[in-house]
């Protein structure tokens, strides 16, 4: 068996009530980010701070970004300098997704496949200074599996958090955190076939994650999923909290075509690829 230990104090931040604003997965589309910003009020100002970005709310309202910040959009490094700056002055949290660990692993030396969008990142961080390549590596490195906040109501993780698991560290809350639960399955896409644990959810905490896409971010249990499928054509999305308002922003393009089909035709943005001039 293995052992979860006690709360971790990198993790809980009971003392933080909002008012947030939690983002679904980016994918690299900054443009898509950018407009939910400004739609949620922050105001941005570019070519300032260390990353070339200063992010304010007049209301103090903060940003909670659920991960999956790299891979398989066209901005990946935009998107990756702003939410570091955000982070670094306070105004935004962030949890890391699959898809950022796996790039904090390449970038480490470790050995990874070289697929699902790893290699249009790649590309883009070849194109900075090496300098902010090992920024990248150590921000992704350093995020914490998930939050807590408003005293233990509100739980963010990338892939949902079982009740058991919230406020826990170990190699199994880290991993459910980024990848949720399957059943060993897999399906006609080749994915592995994800156990919903959301459906059995019945704790008191409200838990706020992405990585499935869905085509719409509906409530489940106290649950909810917001990764509506940005880079695949859907939108990008946020939860205002404790407004449990949905705000969202319809993609520009279909940047990337999902390996398992779950938009319909005439709500999917159209190919990025057929309009290069972009």
């Amino acid at each position: 068996m293995k052992t979860i230990i006690p709360e971790s104090a990198l993790i809980v931040q009971k003392s933080d009530h909002g008012p947030f604003d939690i983002i679904g997965d980016i994918h690299g589309c900054f443009d898509e980010l950018k407009i939910l910003l400004e739609k949620l009020g922050y105001i941005i100002i570019e070519g300032s701070g260390e990353y070339g970005f200063t992010v304010t709310h007049p209301e103090g309202r903060k940003v909670i970004f659920l991960g999956d910040l790299v891979d398989r959009g066209p901005k990946v490094v935009l998107v990756l300098k702003i939410a570091m700056s955000m982070v670094q002055t306070g105004i935004a949290y962030c949890v890391p997704g699959n898809h950022d660990m796996k790039l904090v692993r390449k970038l480490s030396g470790r050995n990874v496949q070289i697929k699902h969008g790893l290699a249009e990142t790649l590309e883009q961080l070849a194109e900075e200074p090496a300098e902010f390549s090992e920024d990248v590596k150590e921000f992704l490195g350093g995020l914490p599996s998930h939050y807590l906040f408003d005293d233990g109501k509100l739980v963010v993780a990338h892939a949902g958090m079982k009740e058991e698991y919230q406020g826990r560290e170990s190699k199994t809350v880290r991993e459910f955190a980024l990848f949720g639960e399957t059943t060993s399955e897999i399906d006609e896409f080749g994915l592995p076939v994800r156990y919903d644990w959301a459906s059995e959810y019945r704790g008191k905490a409200m838990v706020v994650f992405g990585h499935t896409p869905v085509a719409k971010a509906e409530w489940l249990n106290n649950t909810i999923d917001i990764d509506t499928g940005c880079v695949f054509g859907g939108k990008l999305t946020a939860l205002r909290y404790p407004e449990k308002e949905l705000v969202d922003v319809p993609a520009r393009y279909t940047y990337y075509e999902p390996a398992k089909p779950f938009l319909t035709e005439d709500i999917q943005a159209p190919s990025f690829r057929d309009n290069l001039d972009y």
